[in-house]
């Protein structure tokens, strides 16, 4: 009896982990190498739940006839594969460059063929493609051309680079990757081709470059263009556009290609005139403007190291995933260029680990939306399935894409409650709210999404609805507020206390009337300066409390303006960062300018200088605050008043400074304009001095406080 009382609790507590186990959700368990992310609209990272999970290894087993004994069978292993491609019926195809052949897989992995067209040996085949008549299509590198086979393998035509005028002689051609349309045309990556992609068609005839990409133009090469000579401009080297890495094609016809050495565009979705799909219009304006692509979870060990996309494949909904062959991150993006997730695991390992590609050479994906992904360096295919969480995200973001708002909502409420920070659910959910016309919780969604067009769209739906409904009492209240103001006007004009107040004496306080001072110079900026300078109508205390007030009034536009003109808010601007900004920029500038005032005869002291520049930063006040209420009632259709104002308050108080300095160190036009540009490059300079010695005497502290360690220790 003891021992059976003794037993019990033992068989309550395996039953009750029984039970959990069998109601947890399939695949919460399942283990992955490899931690999976997302990062929203303000870089900051996310952690998910796996949107894929690894299922095997394939294409490890591969063992061909003995050549000399058939009976028997050798064991041939892939040797530095370099590309997949999944036909219609999810045949995988492998193109074996090291072993010159192509090997084909049935959909489990298991050997069906090896072709290596005996008639005409590949070498170094690097690309493939199969059309819908399963006719094959190699990018045979080593033999510099491309060649088509049947889908017995028998070879139909070899594709050699093409004769014409239109083809630069200097054009290399080293075919890498390629796809077919449905018209034949071939679309050929070549190895350094700049140019874009090679179009030629059935016959394999020239047609044009496809999808090349543009040149990269910085400011300093702007400042070449400028002041070089036409003979040192064409002896400098010359900037090339990025070339195209791979290629692949969806099933209605736009062709992606990814890019490595670019900084934007690495993938671009081109339609058949070669425009770029991904690109967007600009939330503030309508500038197109080009994505960036590839993802980093932290920065590298090695700062020169950046995300290198160097395959890409498209799924049945339009998902695209890229492999980065640098950092080893598998990224992935909607329809529209939108981050859906990104992973990778520890490559450093000596063991292979399922779900780890140490070397992506390339990715495919079967018509399940499997991902296949082959490893250059372990001579294998990996293979991985949707999640549930994976999944869902992919069909409630499908739902979204095609517009059915509503539909997609319960999806992404489970996506919600399984991750509460995966911020394209907050996004779906909000598109949702503002189709139902729930206009005030779109709102808090899209600035919880950090989407500031659609946060905008559903505050001019709010103030819309709010003026039909209040339109008529407030025109009541305007109309009858200027009846009162005229009606006072016109009986208490002449009363004894507005007569009294007419003639009231102006006040004799100083500090008054150096502060009463600011306004005059708004008026009369030059001579308002010059006062100060020669009239004593500034002192260190009316400095004081306009320097104060604009500090005050420019912390209060940096954390209040509203999220539509200033979508940093939601990150919860610290005042204290933002006084400390202004207050190192502002000594900056007074050392800066007093010190090149001195060297370059300029006449004023240093605490004009002081008084001069608190004096121009009052437009924060007059200009700024009200800016910032206005800020909270206007919508991206009214941005660009918004930034005219904006940008007239900085140009502003740049006039000011610029009058201040002209008139205080009685300078003409020209010496103003020197005076400032080497005042900039002086505060610079003495920035980069102070943080050089804060970071040598925290180094030398270090040394001291290791070597009294070391004594004191001995």
């Amino acid at each position: 009896m003891l021992t059976q009382f003794r037993r019990k609790p033992l068989l309550l507590m395996l039953a009750v982990i029984v039970l959990a186990v069998s109601l947890w959700p399939a695949g919460a368990m399942a283990y992955v190498p490899y931690d999976t992310n997302y990062r929203d609209s303000y870089k900051r990272l996310v952690w998910t739940q796996s949107a894929y999970n690894p299922v095997e290894v394939m294409g490890r087993e591969i063992y061909i006839p003995d050549p000399k004994d058939p009976s028997k069978q050798v064991f041939s292993p892939l040797v530095q594969p370099k590309d997949l491609f999944i036909d219609e019926k999810d045949n995988i195809y492998i193109a074996d460059s090291g072993n010159n052949r192509i090997v084909q897989l049935d959909p489990d992995g298991k050997l069906v063929r090896i072709l290596d067209v005996k008639e005409s040996p590949m070498k170094k085949p690097e690309g493939l493609f199969i059309d819908g008549k399963g006719d094959i299509y190699v990018a045979d590198t080593g033999n510099k051309r491309v060649i088509r086979l049947d889908s017995n393998g028998k070879l139909l035509k070899e594709y050699k680079r093409p004769e014409s005028k239109f083809l630069p002689e200097a054009f290399k051609y080293d075919p890498i990757k390629l796809v077919v349309d449905k018209r034949g045309f071939l679309y050929i990556a070549t190895l350094g081709g700049y140019q874009g992609l090679l179009q030629l068609d059935p016959e394999g005839n020239f047609q044009s470059f496809f999808g090349a990409n543009k040149t990269e133009f910085s400011v300093m090469d702007a400042f070449k263009r400028m002041v070089y000579t036409r003979e040192m401009y064409l002896r400098e080297i010359s900037k090339l556009p990025g070339s195209v890495a791979s290629v692949t094609i969806d099933k209605g016809g736009l062709i992606y290609t990814a890019t490595k050495e670019i900084a934007t565009g690495q993938i671009k979705k081109l339609n058949i005139a070669g425009k770029d799909l991904l690109s967007a219009k600009d939330e503030y304006t309508d500038k197109v403007t080009t994505k960036a692509f590839g993802e980093v979870r932290f920065p590298p060990s090695d700062k020169n190291q950046k995300p290198q996309l160097s395959d890409l494949t498209v799924d049945s909904d339009g998902n695209i995933t890229a492999i980065d062959s640098t950092l080893k991150y598998v990224n992935q993006y909607d329809a529209t260029g939108n981050l859906l997730f990104y992973w990778g695991g520890d490559v450093s390992a000596s063991a292979t680990k399922l779900g780890v590609v140490k070397t992506p050479s390339a990715i495919a994906n079967n018509s399940k939306n499997e991902l296949f992904i082959l490893d250059e360096e372990n001579n294998a295919v990996q293979r991985f399935r949707l999640s549930e969480f994976g999944a869902l995200v992919h069909q409630a973001n499908q739902l979204t894409q095609e517009g059915r708002y509503e539909d997609s909502e319960k999806y992404w409420q489970e996506v919600l409650r399984l991750n509460a920070y995966y911020t394209p659910a907050v996004l779906g959910l909000a598109k949702a709210a503002y189709k139902k016309g729930e206009f005030e919780k779109a709102q808090a969604l899209f600035k919880e999404a950090g989407f500031v067009q659609g946060y905008s769209d559903a505050f001019w739906q709010i103030r819309l609805i709010w003026f039909q409904k209040h339109f008529g009492l407030l025109m009541n209240v305007v109309i009858f507020g200027l009846i009162l103001l005229l009606l006072f006007n016109r009986f208490t004009r002449k009363a004894a206390w507005r007569q009294k107040w007419r003639k009231r004496e102006r006040s004799k306080n100083r500090l008054v009337i150096q502060l009463k001072h600011v306004f005059y110079i708004l008026k009369h900026p030059i001579d308002g300066f010059s006062a100060i300078r020669y009239e004593n109508k500034g002192s260190m205390a009316s400095s004081m409390i306009l320097l104060l007030a604009g500090m005050i009034a420019f912390g209060i536009m940096r954390v209040a303006t509203d999220f539509t003109f200033n979508p940093n808010v939601v990150l919860e601007i610290s005042m204290i960062t933002v006084f400390t900004q202004f207050a190192v920029v502002w000594v900056g500038w007074v050392v800066a300018n007093y010190l090149i005032s001195t060297i370059y005869r300029g006449e004023g002291r240093f605490r004009d200088v002081i008084y001069g520049t608190s004096y121009a930063v009052f437009p924060f006040v007059i200009v700024g605050l009200p800016l910032t209420l206005l800020s909270s009632v206007m919508t991206l259709s009214e941005g660009a008043i918004y930034n005219f104002l904006e940008n007239a308050l900085y140009g502003w108080v740049f006039l000011l400074v610029f009058w201040k300095v002209q008139s205080m160190q009685n300078y003409g036009v020209g010496e103003t304009a020197v005076n400032i540009v080497l005042s900039m490059i002086t505060m610079t300079i003495l920035g980069v001095l102070i943080f050089i010695t804060f970071g040598l005497s925290n180094e030398l502290w270090d040394f001291f406080y290791s070597v009294y360690q070391e004594v004191t220790i001995r």
